[in-house]
């Protein structure tokens, strides 16, 4: 039974869209668990990456729980935890539905830009806690020499992430030449 379900869903294509184009929702499925599974794979939770993963397959970044248990086959405490987590995390933050007592869940605005950023900042508190630990071993102890190494590298992270961040932000304001200018203050979706 099972099978013949996943067999349906794999053969749905969705018809044309009031903003758009038909979309293979077999393939947006294939798209969502396989970026999913690489966020899994570096790291992320599993659950909390096909909840991502769907929300940045979303054209307007953001769902419900309901929508999100529904497209994902999960349930809503599986979404909720995964919810937890990618708040903590700062991908995605609750908003209330206008006229409604349901949250939305949305992807944040700049999400990669964001999410790099606050690594700058777990990066800065890394050095910190280096240094004061090489201090703390003995700076011509091995684990002294490890401990000050981890800590310039963190430092010299930050000072090549900085100018990264600042290539990217530069970059973000001119249009590539095959994309018509977006409006200011609103990123593309």
């Amino acid at each position: 039974m099972e099978e013949r379900r996943s067999e349906r869903r794999e053969r749905k294509v969705t018809r044309m869209r009031d903003d758009g184009p038909v979309r293979d929702e077999a393939e947006v499925v294939r798209y969502i668990e396989r970026f999913a599974s690489e966020l899994a794979d570096a790291g992320m939770q599993r659950m909390a990456a096909r909840v991502f993963a769907a929300l940045l397959a979303a054209d307007s970044a953001s769902m419900t729980s309901a929508e999100l248990a529904e497209s994902l086959r999960i349930s809503p405490a599986a979404v909720s935890s995964a919810i937890a987590y990618l708040s903590q995390v700062r991908m995605v933050h609750r908003e209330r539905e206008p006229g409604s007592r349901r949250d939305r869940y949305r992807l944040h605005d700049e999400l990669w830009y964001e999410t790099y950023g606050e690594r700058d900042k777990l990066m800065a508190r890394f050095e910190i806690i280096l240094r004061d630990g090489a201090n703390a071993l003995g700076p011509n102890t091995p684990a002294g020499a490890r401990a000050r190494e981890s800590a310039e590298f963190f430092a010299f992270l930050q000072a090549e992430f900085t100018g990264v961040m600042d290539r990217w932000r530069n970059r973000e304001r001119r249009p590539p030449p095959d994309h018509p200018p977006r409006r200011q203050g609103h990123p593309i979706r």
